[in-house]
């Protein structure tokens, strides 16, 4: 594999030049349109949708910013004296954008929801034109961002999500079908540009000036991303044999480049190559201690080797198998590294910190193991409670937090000390842990201790059927979603990178956890071989 990515890397550096080149003219072009867009409402907030979903819109934030400060001042988009159809289009798109950048603002969802209700064209499933479809997808894409509380965004984005399902079965050679069936089913709220963008690129289309430029510019970004990331998984490939873990610890998964997915989809800004890097290390032994406690250490064992991390002592682990003996070292000198590198860049020691999160994690995976090895079920409160720490989640949020040093004060940092964690965390781990557990309680070939949420429901509600247990899990993760909306969307002290960071990773789950037969990982396989363009790399992904 080193071979092949060096290869690529040294046949790509003869064409850099004239690709900066031409992806700073891009730049510049768009820039000044964006400064020129007049008073276009609508073509501004176009513009800026397709940026996002491009993932270039970190090169216009300045330009952006100022966009959107006007779009908030402007009034209700809708008119009543005509039927709301592009009304509806532009004051979803724009509450979308706006919300996203933290605006605190009124729903559009009470008058959006009656233009709906009111309008016997709509009510009647006949929905022809552009501005009927537009103006339903964007609604539809809205309500994903709604708050607890919001029910009438929720009903607009259920009766628009019901038009729209009921329209597409109807009109399969309409070339509009695709696109709506893609947004019914990958939102863009809940979807990864990383991997999203290629697919809108294929079908964002236009004749206007900045529309051809910004697919030019997209293309060069992928283009650059995509080396990018060959270097990135080249020098996680080397870290990983370098390390020598799957020597002695034979049993734990060896699935580097899978590690590195979780970085790569959720820190998508090309300059945080280091961070990427760094967190995947933290990554990979949240993998690698799972699999010891989860099939292959004594009961016995465990319970030294989480006292052994509670106390952080490498000179009295005599008591510890070598294997463990192993992993500890490598717990201690990557802990170490990391936080020496957080020290010199950011002026903040994490070690206390970081110790302390793999010691709550390690406590977690201790009780599950005494559960299940004895046979005991608890209750669904006191699994999920359990469960968001074990979900290994605040564990690397809280190393993703130091590594990208950003917003790092006093009060945050308490944050990540406290027994009770921040709900931008808490929520985030939460959607995976009953992610992961929907997955496994499909996944047939599961092996170890292990129990899930869908269990301990069941258990408490005698005679209900497994899909009963599913749709509640799928109804606690809707509501989940909620909680992790309105604190990434209000006023929190977090960084943007470490806000969009938690976004990402519950964007990323999915992916990884859904053992059906849409989001097996053999979905992930093939957005990475979108991404790169190569099946040897996506295959790497699951054969380690």
């Amino acid at each position: 594999m080193a071979f092949i990515l060096q290869a690529h890397s040294a046949s790509s550096k003869s064409q850099t030049g004239d690709l900066h080149v031409r992806h700073e003219e891009k730049l510049k072009e768009l820039k000044e349109t964006l400064a020129n867009s007049g008073e276009d409402q609508l073509q501004q907030l176009v513009m800026v949708d397709a940026m996002q979903r491009l993932g270039v819109a970190y090169y216009f934030q300045e330009e952006i910013d100022a966009i959107l400060e006007k779009q908030y001042t402007r009034s209700s988009a809708y008119n009543d004296n005509d039927d709301g159809n592009h009304q509806l289009l532009e004051a979803s798109l724009r509450f979308r954008l706006l919300r996203q950048q933290g605006f605190l603002l009124v729903t559009p969802d009470a008058e959006a929801c009656n233009k709906i209700k009111n309008n016997e064209k709509l009510k009647s499933g006949l929905i022809a034109g552009d501005e009927d479809i537009k103006g339903l997808v964007e609604l539809c894409e809205a309500s994903h961002l709604s708050f607890h509380g919001e029910e009438t965004l929720d009903e607009a984005g259920k009766l628009s999500r019901q038009l729209l399902t009921a329209w597409v079965p109807n009109n399969l050679k309409d070339h509009r079908a695709t696109l709506v069936a893609h947004t019914l089913e990958h939102p863009y709220h809940k979807s990864l540009t990383r991997f999203m963008a290629k697919n809108f690129l294929n079908n964002f289309q236009g004749q206007e000036k900045w529309v051809c430029s910004l697919r030019e510019l997209a293309n060069l970004e992928f283009n650059m991303v995509e080396s990018i990331i060959r270097n990135e998984i080249l020098q996680v490939s080397r870290w990983w044999k370098e390390l020598g873990m799957t020597k002695e610890l034979k049993f734990v998964r060896d699935q580097p480049i899978k590690w590195y997915t979780w970085p790569m989809a959720s820190l998508v800004d090309p300059r945080l190559s280091d961070e990427r890097i760094e967190l995947t290390k933290a990554i990979s032994l949240v993998y690698i201690i799972d699999d010891i406690f989860d099939v292959h250490g004594t009961l016995d064992e465990l319970i030294h080797f989480t006292a052994a991390v509670a106390r952080w002592d490498t000179d009295t682990n005599d008591e510890l198998p070598n294997y463990m003996k192993t992993c500890f070292k490598a717990l201690n000198e990557i802990t170490n590294d990391i936080s020496e590198s957080v020290y010199e860049k950011h002026g903040w020691n994490p070690i206390e910190t970081l110790r302390e999160s793999w010691a709550r994690l390690c406590k977690a995976f201790l009780v599950e193991a005494e559960w299940f090895r004895h046979g005991q079920l608890p209750n669904s409160e006191d699994y999920l409670k359990n469960g968001i720490i074990s979900s290994g989640v605040p564990a690397v949020l809280t190393h993703a937090f130091f590594i990208l040093g950003q917003g790092m004060t006093k009060e945050t940092i308490d944050l990540f000390n406290n027994i009770n964690l921040p709900s931008i965390v808490s929520s985030t781990a939460t959607i995976l842990r009953l992610w992961d557990d929907f997955g496994s309680a499909m996944d047939e070939e599961q092996n170890g201790y292990d129990g899930s949420y869908i269990q301990c429901y069941m258990k408490e509600h005698p005679g209900s059927l497994v899909e009963e247990a599913q749709a509640y899990v799928i109804r606690k993760i809707s509501d989940e979603w909620k909680y992790l909306n309105q604190e990434c969307f209000s006023c929190n002290p977090f960084s943007e990178s470490f806000t969009q960071l938690a976004l990402n990773v519950s964007r990323m789950v999915p992916m990884m956890y859904d053992y059906n037969a849409h989001h097996r990982l053999p979905s992930l396989e093939e957005n990475m071989k979108s991404l790169l363009l190569d099946s040897f790399l996506a295959k790497g992904i699951t054969h380690g």
